[in-house]
């Protein structure tokens, strides 16, 4: 075994910090484009021009894992062509489709630019995972946290009152993801701990689905990841509404800017969630972080109701907290689907289970909005506590099981 160790090549040190920055870079095409999404509608709800994005990337991922790219060729090459593609859907031919004012033209390269981010952000995880077979929890942490703040980012700049014109938004964005393409590219080779896929096994998911019945580990954390996201985008989604409904049950009428930065506040709080889980993952274990901050937005979920009746200090204390913890285990949920793939399946399987991730937050951000239409705000958060309940269920019974037969 020490043998084994010591032939691993050295990891250079500004290997973490390229990828953590390449997959901001590459991922500001979302985060963007949610901020000028208002500006791009041309007739249509700016929700549809989010969902396009949405439903673009779980199509990308449905096709990358069905073909298993991500095992097919290195990481760092298909970074790139993900940026490249995306940056040109995003910028040129969006400003064409603009200037010809079609609406369905506008839409379909939002779908596109979706269909580029599955190259970027699962790949991201894909590159990091081939440079850490120990501390892969705290590497995903960073990373995630680069994409928290790329999330919060337009409560931001809606708070701040920015003006920036659209245009500038997506020149920007676009000129960011090919740098962060082209750097990631130059600098960070295929890592020394995966493999790639035997030709047999590049055309088809039945190796996937074999992988699935044998790995009972996998089952546990994909499970507790697919409950994870069940709340997580619901929630970043309705923050503000269960924030302004508080402030007008306590008579109070804040501005569109102050709701704005409160929400931005609570979504970057899961900053700290991601880097603190990180490095608490490295003496603790992935496994027992990922059900700890499950178990806490858990709580938060149930709680949510009665946090109204909280002054005004402590509930934002409240939903700081559960800003922290909603989002904290997604690291080390793909640190631990990560570590239970067979090496040369790492891509596909973090293809896939982001792609059903994400689909099952479509359904949740469309029922929790349905339900705001029908039910008072301080109610509607507690039916997120499904995911997790549900989630936590499964991933600590099958990691229970898994040290019972060990």
């Amino acid at each position: 075994m020490a043998q084994e160790f010591d032939a691993t090549p050295a990891r250079p040190f500004h290997i973490l910090p390229v990828i953590v920055l390449s997959q901001f870079a590459g991922t500001s095409l979302w985060f963007a484009g949610n901020v000028v999404a208002a500006d791009l509608a041309q007739g249509l709800s700016a929700a549809w021009l989010v969902s396009a994005v949405q439903l673009g990337f779980i199509s990308g991922t449905v096709v990358s894992a069905w073909l298993r790219l991500a095992d097919r060729y290195s990481a760092n090459r298909l970074f790139l062509c993900a940026c490249c593609a995306g940056a040109l859907f995003n910028d040129p031919l969006t400003v064409l489709a603009l200037r010809m004012d079609s609406s369905a033209a506008v839409l379909a390269l939002r779908f596109l630019v979706g269909v580029s981010l599955a190259g970027i952000y699962p790949i991201g995880i894909r590159a990091a995972a081939g440079w850490y077979r120990q501390g892969l929890g705290k590497a995903l942490g960073y990373l995630t946290a680069a994409l928290v703040l790329g999330t919060a980012f337009p409560h931001l700049v809606r708070g701040l009152g920015a003006s920036l014109s659209w245009q500038t938004v997506l020149h920007a964005s676009s000129l960011l993801a090919l740098l962060g393409g082209l750097v990631l590219y130059w600098t960070v080779p295929e890592g020394p701990h995966l493999k790639r896929g035997s030709e047999s096994e590049r055309h088809a998911m039945a190796g996937l689905a074999v992988v699935w019945r044998q790995r009972p580990r996998l089952r546990a954390a994909a499970c507790g990841y697919f409950g994870h996201m069940w709340e997580l985008y619901a929630f970043w989604a309705f923050v503000p509404v269960y924030l302004a409904g508080y402030f007008h049950l306590h008579g109070q009428t804040p501005s569109a800017s102050i709701v704005s930065l409160w929400s931005f506040a609570v979504i970057a709080a899961g900053v700290l969630g991601c880097v603190i889980g990180g490095e608490v993952s490295q003496r603790r274990g992935s496994a027992s972080v990922a059900a700890t901050q499950l178990s806490i937005s858990c709580a938060c979920c149930l709680l949510s109701p009665l946090a109204y009746w909280l002054p005004t200090p402590l509930y934002i204390a409240f939903l700081l907290l559960w800003g922290i913890a909603v989002v904290g285990d997604s690291a080390q949920f793909s640190a631990l689907n990560a570590q239970a793939a067979p090496p040369q399946q790492v891509g596909s399987v973090i293809t896939l289970v982001n792609c059903i991730g994400f689909s099952i937050t479509v359904v949740s951000i469309q029922l929790t909005g349905m339900l705001a239409e029908l039910m008072q705000p301080r109610y509607l958060l507690v039916l997120l506590a499904v995911g997790p309940l549900a989630g936590l269920g499964v991933f600590v019974r099958g990691y229970s099981n898994e040290k019972k037969t060990a």
